[in-house]
């Protein structure tokens, strides 16, 4: 470079004057923010992420705003690349002041990692010509190859966090293996916890003769267990809720919730479920509701959010988890025995819920010999099943569990009565307005059931049913009767051609019955003509409480008949 003149120079040094400063206000802004401004140590990011060298040194332009460390000198500049110490002065201030020399400045000298830059010599040069507001600058390039995606705004906590991701692909071989897959987080000392659910795996998929490699463990997690949960959470839309976050984090915090839901409901849930509880959790303002109004006040669950994420698909199963509450006396397992009757026919899981009302209760010999009774009738059946116990009031714990099953059976001991006071202390009632699942009634168990009765108004409720009919009949090989009750406000014709059309949409043949008088003596009416053996219908509209509290349902005067199970859908 040329001598710069006393003019340059002094230009220059005003120039390093006012960087100071700003180097000191950004490393104040960034402390009150939380944020490190350093310039990235380049032999620490190489620890972290493994990186290796990948070739020769090459000369080519690279942009300024991708160096984002430095070999030695990376307590000098700030991660804006200005200067930090005093005592540099004369050397910037000569850089600066050489800028119009007619030998311009020689290249610098960086490592390459990822989109990363690191200077091994040259620092001064990048601070001047960042603050001359250059985009590039020449530079001899030695490039290194690493797992992690390292890029230029990563701090130097995500650097790490990307060392720990190379760890594991370098483990794993899951980038090989799996092309495309992205395994990513934001908290460090995750993978660890990824590791240990493919160790798992290998340890079960172990033999007397063999045992599968790691990587070999981590394509069947990642083709079994992560990427199912992963396709879900894209689906229900879930990072919406947590911005910032990837889906691996996701993923992570579901197995934690799932743990955590499994230790205090006493039932084995899977991810599955733990994604539907995260999905339908009821808001702050809507916890708050359930707080301040009565359970048996509040407006009826909408239609159709039971089956929000669910398709009419006769190769899969619609009920699987099926929530079965028993008080353990004599006559008590009769819906469990209706439950087992229907393994024959669907894949189902029971899970048991037996509520008591103090400590003292749960920890009793009674409570646990209940606890091993249901296990012990659902292996007789050939049927996996538990059962867990709870403290507190019936309708309410099985409330909090719906989210986590598919349906819900209750035995009917204690229909609604018929004054508003009595369905007002239904806590049956309270079950049937609030379930987020369908709920089947049982009076008594029917060990086989071959008919099939839909009641059909045309409502969105019984639009719910009607979907659930044509499963059954279609899953289930059931013969299928609609009966519609006239009640002057619509056409009967009309509600019966939708029911048809829908049906025949999926090849189900049906019977249509038209009845007139009250809803419910008529129903019972049809169900005894065609001898059905369960009953499908709609539940509660989506209206004003207080006017079913006072002249009642359909719904609560076919309960209180007793006649056959129902299914009562949301």
């Amino acid at each position: 470079m040329d001598e710069p003149t006393d003019g340059r120079m002094v230009a220059a040094l005003h120039d390093f004057q006012r960087l100071r400063w700003r180097a000191d206000l950004e490393h104040l802004l960034a402390r009150l923010r939380g944020q490190s401004d350093d310039l990235l140590p380049f032999e620490e990011v190489r620890k972290r992420v493994n990186a290796r060298m990948a070739g020769e040194r090459q000369l080519r332009e690279i942009p300024l705003a991708a160096i984002v460390g430095s070999v030695g000198r990376y307590h000098d500049f700030n991660r804006s690349f200005l200067p930090r110490r005093d005592d540099d002065w004369q050397r910037w201030s000569r850089v600066m002041a050489a800028v119009d020399s007619m030998h311009g400045w020689p290249p610098i000298e960086v490592y390459q990692i990822g989109e990363a830059y690191f200077v091994i010599d040259g620092n001064h040069r990048v601070s001047v010509a960042r603050q001359l507001g250059m985009d590039h600058i020449q530079a001899y390039v030695t490039p290194l190859v690493s797992r992690a995606p390292i890029d230029p705004s990563m701090t130097l906590e995500e650097i790490v966090i990307a060392g720990e991701y190379a760890a594991f692909l370098e483990a794993t071989r899951l980038d090989e293996l799996r092309p495309g897959c992205d395994l990513r987080v934001t908290v460090a000392g995750q993978y660890e916890q990824l590791r240990q659910q493919i160790e798992h795996m290998q340890q079960r998929l172990a033999t007397a003769d063999q045992t599968p490699s790691l990587p070999e463990a981590a394509a069947l997690w990642y083709d079994h267990i992560y990427r199912p949960i992963a396709d879900l959470i894209r689906e229900r839309g879930l990072l919406r809720d947590f911005p910032g976050r990837t889906e691996t984090d996701l993923y992570l915090w579901l197995c934690n919730h799932r743990d955590e839901l499994s230790k205090h409901l006493g039932w084995d849930i899977s991810l599955a479920q733990a994604i539907d509880d995260l999905a339908e959790a009821p808001s702050r303002a809507e916890q708050l509701i359930e707080r301040v109004i009565p359970d048996n006040l509040e407006p009826a669950m909408p239609a159709g959010v039971w089956r929000r994420n669910r398709t009419l698909d006769p190769a899969h199963w619609l009920f699987r988890e099926v929530l079965v509450p028993v008080n353990g006396k004599a006559d008590g397992w009769q819906v469990l025995d209706q439950v087992l009757a229907w393994a024959k026919r669907e894949t189902v899981r029971p899970l048991g819920l037996h509520v008591v009302r103090s400590i003292r209760q749960r920890d009793s010999a009674a409570a646990q010999a209940v606890v091993r009774e249901f296990g012990e009738r659902c292996a007789a059946a050939g049927v996996t099943g538990e059962c867990a116990i709870e403290v507190g009031a019936i309708d309410r714990a099985i409330r909090e569990r719906t989210r986590l099953v598919d349906l819900v059976a209750i035995q009917i001991n204690y229909p609604p009565g018929t004054s508003p006071l009595a369905r007002l202390a239904s806590g049956l009632r309270t079950i049937l307005r609030c379930s987020v699942r369908p709920v089947l009634t049982v009076p008594h168990a029917v060990e086989r059931i071959e008919r099939l009765l839909l009641a059909y108004d045309g409502s969105r409720k019984a639009e719910e049913a009607l979907y659930l009919a044509a499963y059954l009949a279609a899953r289930w090989q059931l013969a299928l009767n609609v009966v519609t009750v006239l009640d002057g406000k619509a056409s009967a014709e009309a509600v019966r051609m939708r029911a048809f059309r829908y049906l025949e949409r999926y090849n189900i043949a049906a019977g249509y019955i038209l009845e007139r008088g009250e809803p419910a003596p008529a129903i019972i009416h049809a169900a005894e003509q065609t001898r059905a053996d369960l009953l499908v219908m709609g539940g509660y509209g989506h209206r004003d409480p207080l006017r079913d509290l006072v002249i009642g349902s359909t719904t609560e005067a076919l309960l209180r008949t007793r006649r056959l199970p129902t299914l009562i859908c949301q």
